[in-house]
């Protein structure tokens, strides 16, 4: 089972999408590697990452910016990781160092930008913000963990959430946009500190969820 196996890649239903195709045909024709489409996800993960973190430190309209700057960064990043597989797959544009690019990119991203999210939260005034994105870091990395196991020991990618790296990464989204909003009602990164309990709390769960399930195919298959 490789990984480009329909059970190892992710569902999603954008790839259906009449502009992924076309964006996907483009960079095909472009013969544009999928290693760097994967290499650019982790270049907008440092530009967002940058932004979450300076909006800790911005009032007003330039807080705003950075705000809905780190919004935008993630939505390319998840644009870019669902690109290199398509140009890799329904173009043959894969090279032997793939599953690498496949996966890497990704934990670094998530690192990034859950790490980032907590200290703007801190440059906020909220404290608990570092030890959270940490957290929500670790655990998001072990959803991974958990699943590549599964597939090191032969069985196919389990993407089950309830906080898979889309549902991370779309709470986030939501929590820059929100965050944008705050001093309508008088908050200063809360709505961050929010965000980052709620993909902790989901990762946890996620991980004890596809942990069971591994540990449940091992016992069938004996």
């Amino acid at each position: 089972m490789t990984a480009e196996s329909p059970e190892n890649r992710r569902p999603l239903k954008t790839r259906s999408a009449g502009w992924a195709g076309a964006l996907a045909a483009a960079l095909g024709r472009a013969r544009v590697s999928p290693d760097t489409i994967s290499f650019a996800s982790i270049a907008f993960a440092v530009l967002g990452a940058g932004a979450l973190g300076m909006s800790g430190f911005g009032e007003g309209g330039v807080r705003v910016a950075w705000l809905l700057l780190g919004a935008l960064c993630i939505q390319l990043r998840l644009l870019a990781n669902m690109l290199d597989g398509m140009v890799a797959v329904e173009h043959g544009l894969g090279g032997p160092a793939g599953p690498i690019w496949n996966e890497l990119p990704d934990r670094v991203a998530d690192a990034f930008f859950l790490v980032a999210a907590g200290y703007g939260a801190v440059a906020m005034g909220q404290h608990a913000g570092d030890w959270l994105g940490w957290i929500a870091t670790v655990l998001a990395i072990l959803t991974a963990y958990v699943r590549e196991l599964g597939r090191g020991l032969g069985f196919p990618a389990d993407f089950r959430g309830p906080m898979a790296k889309p549902h991370r990464m779309f709470v986030l989204t939501v929590a820059c946009l929100v965050s944008a909003a705050e001093p309508l009602w008088d908050w200063r990164g809360q709505t961050l500190i929010i965000a980052l309990a709620l993909i902790a709390a989901g990762s946890l769960i996620t991980v004890i969820r596809r942990t069971a399930r591994l540990a449940a195919q091992l016992r069938e298959r004996g």
